[in-house]
């Protein structure tokens, strides 16, 4: 029979987090013929939210061993 032991957890990690970014572009400009015109259209503004996340987790050693013997279990669930 196997005895029990006390198995601990680190937390598991999880982060998230977003900022947004704003950039525009210079202005154009188009000459209009005739008479002479100057006109000026204001450049794009481009926007974008990149977004990144982390989970993580991990177990601990001994859930390896664990696993280790279950897979050594007869047919009833009995070691040997």
């Amino acid at each position: 029979c196997l005895t029990p032991c006390e198995v601990t957890c680190p937390q598991p990690i999880a982060n998230a987090w977003s900022q947004p970014c704003v950039t525009s572009c210079g202005d154009s400009r188009a000459v209009i013929y005739p008479p002479p015109v100057v006109m000026t259209f204001p450049g794009p503004i481009l926007s974008s939210c990149p977004q990144e996340s982390i989970v993580g987790s991990s177990a601990p050693s001994s859930i390896g061993s664990f696993v280790g013997s279950v897979s050594s279990l007869g047919p009833s669930g009995s070691y040997g």
